[in-house]
């Protein structure tokens, strides 16, 4: 064999290996589903806790009313929470409109921090631990500032919590509000679905692990005062702090039927800084946490590690290097005897992440539509190798604040 044969062999081996696991994780996740529709989530006993609502901020002007006005309407006891909207260093009529929001509804408990360049603007996680702070529940809850959570969002993740104290956190699942806006918003809806939700409820499902995502989720509030807060560090503050809860010993669930829905990017350059962010975020939680690979102690959360350093890592280089070596191949350049084979394998691969990414849609209402298997497969050659892109990037920019000693930049996603 040559050494493209062994090059090509190897990114095979891994590529496949890698969509054998989000099969599983599909069909898995399609099983929790069907169990979780026939099944009621757990009431609330007794007198309903108090929750801390917060709600990190900054230039949300375009957004913010809407999202507090749907929190103010939540199916929850009114003096059982209370909203805390961390208006993070904004430039923009957002406290004029916060305010507004405050002279409408007299007598709810909803708080607005003004914090300015001292106090705040150090991104997502500071604004947090600004508004912890001064939060009083015993339950903490956040969402993004672009978020319209259905009614009973909140009641759904409390009776899930307090049903179980095994549990550290339960996140709730979003919905992409403006799918409908574009081709690229239709693309991000099939990803939310298929990529993160099914892949979350296969995992609770085999190995009763979640990642918190940014928004729609509940955790304890013993928890953050004994990790000392979010970490400042981490732009990916959701996956850092659900390593921290796992090694707590305490567990993530995921409950599908808790629904917020968000905005998501409309172009593709707003999308590309979101993405390379996130990217950049979990390569850093990655990092951080591979040491505990060899910690026994952590053994539960292998898995978790393993997938995050496949997906950011080991995926990334043996599709680069697979589509390299059959570009060369083409162009006479390199001469590989499985070129024919892993061009079979390419294309089988590809069938199957259609097919997969399809049946994952059917669990959504409204979702089950043929028209969803042309935009599947225009995704796949187009949306899905930005990803690369995306992740290569995001690691570079990694790179390059390791070596110069850069503090990480939190970007603001623009609103529509």
């Amino acid at each position: 064999m040559t050494v493209a044969d062994i090059l090509m062999l190897i990114a095979v081996i891994c590529i496949w290996s890698l969509l054998l696991v989000n099969v599983v994780l599909i069909i898995a996740g399609y099983l929790y589903y069907v169990e979780s529709e026939g099944k009621e989530v757990p009431a609330i006993e007794g007198e309903a806790p108090f929750v801390s609502i917060m709600v990190p901020a900054h230039n949300e002007g375009m957004v913010i009313t809407q999202t507090v006005e749907s929190l103010l309407k939540l199916d929850y006891p009114h003096d059982r929470y209370e909203i805390i909207v961390i208006n993070d260093n904004s430039s923009d009529d957002s406290s004029v409109l916060l305010g507004q929001v405050q002279n409408r509804y007299p007598g709810r408990n909803l708080i607005v921090i003004n914090t300015d360049s001292i106090t705040g603007g150090k991104g997502k996680s500071n604004a947090l631990n600004i508004g912890f702070e001064q939060s009083r529940g015993e339950l903490i809850a956040i969402y993004d500032a672009d978020n319209t959570p259905e009614k009973k969002a909140l009641r759904y993740l409390v009776g899930e919590i307090m049903n179980d104290k095994s549990l550290g956190a339960v996140i709730g699942k979003f919905r992409t509000r403006n799918r409908n806006a574009g081709l690229l918003t239709r693309f991000i809806n099939i990803e939310t679905l298929s990529f993160q939700w099914m892949a979350q409820a296969g995992r609770w499902k085999l190995f009763k692990l979640c990642t918190i995502p940014g928004t729609n989720f509940i955790m304890r509030r013993e928890i953050v005062e004994q990790i000392g807060g979010w970490d400042v560090k981490a732009i990916a503050e959701d996956t850092e702090i659900s390593f921290r809860i796992y090694m707590m010993g305490y567990r993530i669930k995921f409950q599908p039927k808790a629904v917020t829905w968000e905005q998501e990017p409309q172009t593709l350059k707003v999308w590309f800084k979101q993405r390379t962010r996130w990217a950049k975020g979990n390569i850093y939680v990655i990092v951080k946490n591979v040491p505990l690979l060899f910690d026994r102690s952590a053994k539960r959360i292998h898995f978790d590690i393993i997938y995050f350093l496949s997906i950011y890592f080991l995926l990334l280089t043996s599709l680069v290097m697979s589509d390299l070596l059959l570009i060369l191949h083409a162009l006479g350049y390199v001469h590989t005897t499985i070129a024919g084979f892993s061009l079979f394998l390419w294309v089988l691969a590809i069938i199957l992440f259609i097919l997969g990414t399809f049946i994952t849609l059917i669990t959504e209402k409204g979702e089950m539509r043929f028209s969803n298997l042309w935009i599947i497969m225009l995704m796949y050659i187009s949306y899905c190798q930005l990803w690369m892109v995306v992740a290569a990037y995001g690691l570079y920019n990694y790179v390059k604040d390791v070596i110069f000693k850069r503090e990480a930049k939190w970007y603001k996603t623009e609103r529509y």
